[in-house]
């Protein structure tokens, strides 16, 4: 069973990139981050931070190479998609439970940016749309597929 889920958080340690292939299949491509998703209280002359929480984030995206040069270390990032369990062992064979944001999207927020540069838009590109696996879906007025 899994939650919708949005939230904003900084990433916490570099991006992880692994890409898996299968026969003559196109490989598939998984983005990791580690993001910390604060709870900002206001106090008195600022914010305290309340109930934040470590959790993995992973984009299974073809761009997902690509876009984890893009990704770094304390940046800021709003990331949507879905809560799961995931279940797995320790070191000493302990089965663990952590929730994962399996992400849909994920957008870089300004906080901290010095800079952004575009490239150039090749003739033959075609937009890229959200996450491989949760592109399904049928067209809607506005142009946004329903999940």
């Amino acid at each position: 069973m899994s939650t919708f889920f949005v939230g904003e958080g900084n990433i916490g340690s570099a991006p992880d990139f692994q890409e898996f292939t299968s026969g003559n299949d196109e490989p598939r491509r998984l983005l990791r981050l580690n993001v910390y998703f604060d709870n900002p209280v206001p106090r008195e002359g600022g914010y305290e931070d309340r109930g934040g929480y470590w959790a993995p984030v992973e984009l299974w995206h073809r761009d997902a190479e690509h876009w984890s040069t893009l990704f770094q270390k304390g940046m800021r990032v709003l990331v949507e998609g879905r809560t799961v369990r995931d279940e797995w062992e320790d070191s000493e064979d302990n089965v663990r439970v952590t929730f994962k944001v399996e992400a849909r999207r994920i957008g870089i927020l300004p906080h901290r940016l010095a800079s952004v540069s575009m490239r150039e838009k090749s003739p033959d590109a075609a937009p890229s749309g959200p996450a491989d696996k949760a592109s399904t879906g049928t067209a809607r007025k506005g142009g946004r597929a329903k999940s």
